[in-house]
């Protein structure tokens, strides 16, 4: 069994010290501009909803897709969670999301967190959310316009987060940017059509059934039910327990570094806890790797629904 990293996990050693710490710089003045953003913005509807986006993002993370060629890929979600939520509110959903798989399961480095969270939360969110409004504007507000501005939006998110990794790893020295920003762009072009695909259906299954959390746009939904809510994170635990069924096919970042031979520079993680979506006392693995990204869902939720908590009293 295998529970491969999401596409753009950027692994310790991939990236120098400097522009580490860059990409630190950069995801706390976003996450810290976020929660100002925020805080006026999110009520006692709207903060459930946030977990529940979360949950599902990172439980869906966890499944991988083949694609060909030997390679996989999956949902980032940062454009879905902008399209319900703002892309501030996705911002701190989605560095929730990349901030407990680098911590407590060791998906991608704790140096390259910063330019995960930057290239996964914000890139993605602000890229894929202005994309999605401006087509919105152009066909409507019908079925078919959500449909096309949630697929091109969801692509172009992935391709813009790929390209920035690209180019991060080529000011690191780790790989000449002829070499890494084309291989990063040629197969997140394919990777991106996985994003599309997802947030789509995502999309279709909201419209159907909540089409009110579409409605606002910028602005947080005003109505969610309790019950909705329950049903939200019942399918992201459902999605969770599907995680063995992830292909064992390399992500689009592991892939360009093994074709380009700079896969050898990846460093091991600082610490293990739940290495590689396992529980190590756990002796079957099929059991283990479902558990542990069932816990990591429930952890996320309960992450982002604090930090929810926490917006709501600062405001009041």
């Amino acid at each position: 069994m295998h529970y491969s990293p999401a596409p753009l996990h950027i692994p310790d050693g991939f990236l120098s010290a400097a522009v580490a710490a860059v990409g630190w710089a950069l995801a706390i003045a976003a996450i810290a501009y976020a929660l100002r953003q925020t805080r006026g913005q999110l009520g006692g509807k709207q903060i459930p909803l946030m977990g529940v986006l979360a949950a599902f993002i990172f439980a869906a993370q966890s499944i991988n897709v083949p694609v060909g060629g030997g390679t996989s890929g999956h949902l980032l979600g940062g454009v879905l969670a902008a399209i319900i939520l703002g892309p501030w509110a996705a911002v701190l959903i989605m560095a929730s999301v990349v901030g407990v798989q680098a911590i407590l399961f060791q998906d991608g480095g704790i140096t390259a967190l910063g330019f995960n969270i930057v290239n996964m939360g914000v890139i993605t969110s602000f890229t894929g959310h202005f994309v999605y409004q401006q087509l919105k504007k152009i066909f409507g507000e019908g079925r078919n316009s959500i449909w096309i501005a949630g697929a091109v939006g969801g692509w172009l998110s992935m391709m813009i987060g790929a390209v920035a990794a690209g180019i991060e790893l080529a000011i690191s020295g780790t790989s000449p940017l002829n070499v890494a920003l084309p291989a990063m762009a040629i197969v997140h072009a394919v990777l991106g059509i996985i994003e599309a695909v997802i947030t789509v259906g995502a999309l279709t299954f909201i419209y159907s059934t909540r089409r009110d959390l579409l409605a606002i746009g910028v602005s947080a939904p005003a109505q969610t039910s309790a019950a909705w809510v329950g049903v939200g994170l019942a399918l992201a635990l459902v999605v969770a327990a599907l995680s063995p069924l992830a292909s064992p096919d390399p992500d689009g970042l592991e892939k360009v570094a093994a074709q380009n031979n700079f896969l050898d520079k990846a460093a091991a993680p600082l610490y293990n806890l739940l290495p590689n979506y396992t529980i190590p006392f756990i002796a079957n693995e099929i059991v283990g790797g479902i558990l542990a990204v069932a816990l990591g869902t429930l952890i996320v939720f309960s992450v982002v629904f604090l930090i929810g908590r926490a917006q709501k009293r600062a405001n009041a």
